[in-house]
């Protein structure tokens, strides 16, 4: 059989990786894919010296390559929701070659569109490398989970996040040490807020959402906030009262709609979830046959990534093919976003107030007069007249009924810092 001509734009680590994976594993790739896989075309600014491409034409320009080059698949890894990225597979698309890339911003902001334009044109559109690195979750949902009507998929998606957070609980530093450290070994970009402030993860929260409640995408309808506010203190008294810290991305079936968020959250030290440390990823979904189904994994990196970059290509080569999305793009649902403010659960909240008489009964009366009932309070030591920290829990409330109450706290004069409110998950 004929071997599949692959072209690949962006050669910059996840590129490097796939170029690697290519030559190293082309003969396992061709017995799975039932035909040799041929790099035919390549695309960077400078030719890197250190990757097998000896032979395979060379382009400066990816939109030159897109437009002339000879392949049957582009793959796309220069990144970016727009510009040259979206360029080149709009353009292999139209030539009606297939597409796989691993770009989940221009997925989350141009999916449908460019999903409708491959089914037009009979061609595969691929990025099970976009969500999640090496776990192969987009697979999972699209085809293993199929005959399920799933109530939520949520998980750790963002590894910089987690390996922060992981590294704050292991040493007790705060996060802007920890943030300056993963810099330093590569683990955080040194523009870093995309990851820390939640975009990445909102980004492949809305393609999970797609997928697993076949609706259309709506990135700007995610809930995002990031972890630049979590210190050592509320990690450790997370720990006290049993919970890890965790940025999760969440998407949940409710009467008002899909629940579509990205927070830090505080979840059961035991649960599935919050023993993923370090730079790992995890998804977990859950559906009315299947139950719960847990996948854990590296999240990025040259290896993770080009693993699941292959992993469509081999799909394309064997003829697997399925709708982007799961169904028709035509056929997605128009997404009915459940208000945040409608979020029912428990709550965290830290407060650093001055250690005085009559502070609690303010607090209380705070919380009293929005119907917040409390929980759990933790208080270490006294120190009168000095601040001094107070945590509280709360039972299941609305998210409005919580905001009212924070901003009446908020007013009380003794109160000396803004109150830190982190949702509580029971997985």
């Amino acid at each position: 059989m004929a071997p599949l001509k692959i072209a690949i734009a962006g050669l910059g680590t996840v590129g490097g990786g796939t170029v690697h994976l290519l030559a190293q594993q082309a003969e396992l790739l061709a017995a799975r894919a039932g035909r040799p896989l041929q790099l035919t075309g390549c695309a960077a600014l400078e030719r890197p010296a250190d990757l097998p491409l000896d032979g395979v034409p060379f382009f400066a320009d990816a939109r030159a390559m897109a437009r002339d080059g000879d392949y049957d698949v582009l793959v796309e890894l220069i990144g970016g929701s727009g510009g040259v990225a979206l360029d080149v597979v709009t353009t292999a698309l139209e030539r009606g070659c297939h597409v796989v890339t691993a770009n989940k911003a221009m997925i989350a902001h141009h999916g449908p569109k460019l999903a409708r334009l491959a089914e037009a044109k009979g061609v595969a559109f691929g990025f099970e490398a976009a969500v999640a690195g090496g776990i192969p979750v987009i697979k999972a949902l699209r085809e293993g989970l199929a005959g399920n009507r799933l109530q939520q998929v949520y998980g750790i998606l963002n590894g910089t996040c987690n390996y922060i957070l992981t590294t704050m609980r292991e040493t007790g530093r705060e996060f802007s040490e920890v943030l300056a450290e993963a810099q330093s070994l590569g683990y955080a970009e040194a523009d870093p807020s995309f990851d820390i402030d939640g975009v990445d993860a909102a980004h492949k929260l809305s393609i999970l959402t797609s997928l697993a409640f076949g609706t259309t995408l709506d990135f700007a309808q995610v809930h995002i906030e990031g972890i630049r506010h979590v210190s050592a203190l509320d990690i450790r008294f997370a720990e006290e009262l049993g919970y890890r810290i965790k940025l999760l991305g969440i998407a949940r079936r409710t009467e008002s709609g899909i629940e579509q968020r990205v927070h830090p959250c505080m979840v059961p030290i035991a649960s599935s979830i919050g023993r993923v440390d370090g730079v790992f990823n995890a998804v977990v979904a859950e559906g009315d046959f299947v139950g719960r189904t847990v996948f854990e994994g590296r999240g990025a990196g040259a290896g993770p990534t080009a693993s699941a970059v292959a992993a469509d290509i081999v799909d394309i080569a064997a003829g697997r093919h399925s709708p982007t999305f799961g169904v028709p793009a035509d056929r997605l649902q128009p997404l009915q976003v459940a208000p945040m403010d409608d979020r029912c659960g428990e709550y965290y909240i830290r407060l650093m107030v001055l250690d005085q008489p009559g502070v609690f009964a303010e607090i209380a009366a705070a919380l009293r007069d929005e119907q917040v009932s409390m929980e759990a309070i933790l208080q270490r030591g006294r120190a009168p007249g000095e601040t001094v920290p107070v945590v509280m829990t709360v039972h299941d409330t609305r998210e409005a009924a919580m905001k009212r109450a924070i901003e009446r706290i908020k007013a009380i004069r003794a109160v000396v810092e803004p109150p830190r409110l982190i949702r509580i998950e029971e997985f």
